[in-house]
């Protein structure tokens, strides 16, 4: 059979097609959101200060879309959020999102919101425990599912005990420093500015530390989120990237965010952020992918990725640094 296509069947099937292209736009324009969620943390300091600076609303207020923030207390509750679609962008360690993807939790991490030593091993100031050998049969707060979690993991590990060889007290980070100092327990795998706290007002101890065990804090983003919307993920991190910058520049007025929103002394807030906090390098990549691949790995070691886990395959599913660079080339553009 021969199918006769005249000029005017042409121009009809044209027509046709752009009215269904038509119909599809306005279809996508109508699927915008009309609601962004996204967390902030006392770990993700330029959180603070972009939710206290309504940047955010600033940036989405002429496309009537609204801005929903969610406290996260940990990477697990962040992870949560995620998965269950409350918010879009979620702030988390890196180690925790990679654990998170492999448990089906359906993200991409997008942006590198700090470099930080933000979890160490610590006891109290008049605790025996002088080494991560000595948590044997010992009580030890932890958050499940959080950097200070894989933290702890690695550190066993590497002492040649297992989880199995403690007692896991399983506690959100505020409470595991509370429980340490009130001797409920006998170390915490610790999280600022909670560690950073209780170091300096009652005298607890960090025993243990390794920044190479520290991975990067992460923004996630819902995959399909992303997907669907993806001028709305750049518009997001340009607003991150002025909270950054605005950061670097304004280093006391970061601390004041820290100070009031986690309600804690400036000395406190002056130990996280000049000590142990690096806001300098955003842009995810090969750096990172590196990292948590080494990470990745040893946690497969250990049992908490499964044995058949392909860690390079699963580093690669979870960064997307498309966002990020595009955001970076239209700035550099503008200059």
């Amino acid at each position: 059979m021969t199918i006769k296509i005249t000029r005017r069947t042409f121009q009809l099937g044209t027509l046709a097609a752009a009215a269904i292209a038509l119909t599809v736009g306005a279809g996508a324009a109508q699927a915008a959101p009309d609601r962004i969620g996204l967390d902030y943390a006392y770990y993700n300091p330029v959180s603070l200060l972009l939710k206290d600076k309504g940047w955010v609303e600033e940036e989405f207020k002429k496309d009537g879309i609204n801005v929903r923030w969610v406290l996260s207390l940990g990477s697990n509750k962040a992870l949560e959020y995620l998965n269950g679609g409350s918010i879009q962008f979620g702030s988390t360690a890196g180690g925790a999102a990679l654990v998170g993807k492999a448990n089906g939790n359906p993200i991409k991490a997008i942006y590198i919101y700090s470099r930080p030593e933000w979890t160490a091993l610590v006891t109290g100031k008049d605790s025996g425990i002088k080494s991560v050998a000595d948590l044997k049969g010992k009580r030890v707060a932890v958050t499940r599912g959080t950097d200070p979690h894989l933290f702890l993991l690695q550190a066993l590990n590497q002492a040649g005990l297992t989880e199995k060889d403690i007692k896991p007290v399983l506690l959100q980070h505020p409470d595991g420093g509370r429980a340490l100092v009130s001797g409920q327990v006998d170390a915490w795998a610790g999280l600022d500015p909670h560690m950073a706290k209780h170091e300096l007002q009652e005298g607890a101890r960090l025993f243990h530390r390794d920044p190479a065990l520290n991975t990067y804090g992460v923004l996630n983003v819902r995959e399909d989120f992303a997907t669907e919307n993806p001028e709305i993920v750049e518009r997001l991190l340009k607003v991150y990237e002025r909270a950054r910058k605005y950061s670097l520049e304004n280093p006391d007025e970061l601390r004041s965010y820290l100070v009031k929103a986690a309600k804690v002394e400036d000395e406190i807030a002056r130990k996280q952020l000049g000590e142990r906090t690096d806001l300098t390098n955003p842009v995810i990549g090969e750096e990172h992918r590196k990292a948590l691949t080494a990470a990745g790995t040893v946690l497969k070691e250990i049992g908490v990725l499964k044995p058949d886990t392909d860690v390079p395959a699963l580093v690669a599913d979870l960064i997307d640094d498309q966002y990020i660079q595009r955001v970076n080339r239209q700035q550099a553009a503008q200059r």
